[in-house]
């Protein structure tokens, strides 16, 4: 590629990019074009371990100018690097090759374009924030059930470009499930308007299934159809405390059982979570003994008839008559309820202050949860003593976030060979319970290497095929997922 670039008269070193900047806003509206210190936060990760740097930031505002990006990018030979909300985990939006890279960002683009309440269906915007979306739906009565923690911040189409999954998947499933169509601005330019409201259409090959989940290696999502749902009317959200995480998967089948479809969220969590929630939220308060083994949280919810706060009550006065609940606390109101989930969420800030340390996104089948998190932990404590393995997740779809905070005693210089055995050590025991190592974060650059020492050959040449065959040059987001050249 910097062969390409010089052939075109351009060179490839600082004076080269500024000259393509040059360019760009020569051949584009200039207001989109963002050059400079302006372009810091556009370059760095979320955590702010990775710090790069790009030719510029784009910023349209409209389908037609998205188009109009590509074909400028594809003139001058540049790579793209699609951009959403910034808050992803493994590197997917963050260049890695300043002189030949430009950075797409969608945050201009955050029409609502229409809620349809007898259709129980949305299009909208792929720089929309998710949060902003919610809020809107929940005002014409209905429900979006994708919920993040970054969800203030995150936008609608970086959740589908990362198949986004969150802690409602065991009941509405991953951000795929909601998706009824889609508008992708592809390599050249052209635009593919598949915003279909329809939720059946089997008329062949599936297109939009594969942009999502594609973290922008096939082209760029501007606009999204999805599916709606009738706001929940009642809410039980319960925090339990057991005696070993085996009792809380037993839990889990229990309540999968008697709570059936109302149950939309069963998390665990470890006794570390409450003083990590703590520092990540200074004043959090903790409604419960944090001396217990193992945590729940448990969430149903229901509209209509369906008495919730009695199936709930139910539900806990059987499993504490078995003994498999020890303790727990019922959330009494919204806010109650909204504090228990600040927990989780703020066990991921308490992490994050604690500096630089092994964050995964892994998952196993339901009935070998337990054994792998006991398996990848003791091969952590035995092989680094030091070391503080935090594991938490989404039980009913079998994610972990196995995550292992470093020795800092060892010094600064360790800390990143530390996370890089810490990685092999959990990946070796995944490996064994033939487990993914992405559930839902997606692959981004980070997780690459991993994912390409994995790929079985015929899915390796299928996916090549796709990207090759949509982006011949591989300009959409090289170094990204695969390596397409």
């Amino acid at each position: 590629m910097d062969r390409q670039l010089e052939a075109a008269g351009f060179a490839t070193g600082e004076g080269g990019r500024k000259d393509l900047a040059q360019r760009l806003s020569e051949m584009l509206d200039p207001q989109i074009v963002l050059t400079g210190e302006g372009m810091h936060d556009y370059c760095r990760d979320w955590h702010g371990d990775v710090q790069s740097d790009a030719i510029a930031v784009l910023r349209p505002r409209s389908t037609d100018e998205v188009s109009a990006v590509m074909r400028a990018a594809a003139a001058l030979g540049l790579d793209v690097v699609p951009q959403g909300g910034r808050t992803g985990l493994v590197l997917g939006g963050v260049p890695d090759q300043p002189a030949r890279q430009v950075v797409l960002s969608l945050e201009r683009m955050t029409s609502i374009r229409q809620i349809d309440a007898e259709d129980f269906s949305a299009v909208v915007e792929a720089g929309v924030v998710l949060e902003a979306f919610k809020e809107a739906v929940a005002e014409a009565g209905l429900f979006f059930p994708l919920a993040l923690g970054a969800q203030g911040s995150c936008q609608i189409g970086g959740n589908v470009s990362t198949n986004a999954g969150g802690v409602n998947v065991l009941r509405y499933g991953m951000t795929r499930e909601l998706v009824l169509g889609l508008e992708v601005v592809l390599p050249d330019g052209t635009v593919f308007e598949g915003l279909s409201q329809l939720r059946k259409d089997n008329r062949g090959i599936d297109l939009k299934q594969l942009f999502i989940g594609a973290e922008g290696t096939l082209g760029v999502i501007t606009a999204i159809s999805v599916k709606l749902l009738p706001r929940p009317e009642h809410v039980a959200t319960a925090l339990l405390a057991l005696n070993s995480l085996p009792d809380v998967m037993t839990l889990y089948r229990r309540a999968r059982q008697q709570c059936c479809d109302l149950m939309s969220a069963f998390e665990f969590l470890p006794p570390l979570a409450f003083q990590l929630a703590q520092e990540g939220i200074p004043g959090l308060q903790i409604p419960i003994d944090t001396s217990h083994p193992a945590y729940a949280l448990v969430e149903i919810s229901g509209s209509g008839l369906v008495d919730i706060d009695d199936l709930m009550a139910r539900f806990l006065e059987g499993a504490m008559e078995d003994g498999l609940v020890i303790d727990g606390v019922v959330a009494q109101s919204r806010q109650q309820a909204q504090n228990l989930w600040l927990i989780r969420e703020g066990m991921n800030e308490g992490q994050a202050r604690r500096g630089k340390h092994l964050r995964t996104d892994v998952s196993v089948p339901l009935s070998k949860l337990a054994d792998f998190v006991a398996e990848a932990e003791a091969a952590i404590a035995r092989d680094m003593p030091g070391c503080v393995s935090v594991s938490y997740g989404h039980v009913g779809d079998g994610n972990v976030h196995l995550n292992v905070m470093p020795d800092t005693s060892l010094g600064a210089d360790s800390i990143d060979p530390q996370i890089k055995q810490a990685k092999k050590i959990v990946n070796t025991v995944l490996d064994g319970y033939k487990g993914s190592i992405s559930a839902e974060h997606g692959i981004g650059r980070l997780k690459k290497p991993d994912f390409e020492a994995r790929l079985p050959e015929a899915q390796r040449q299928l996916l090549l095929a796709i990207r090759r065959g949509i982006d011949p040059d591989g300009r959409m987001n090289p170094g990204c997922q695969l390596d397409p050249r």
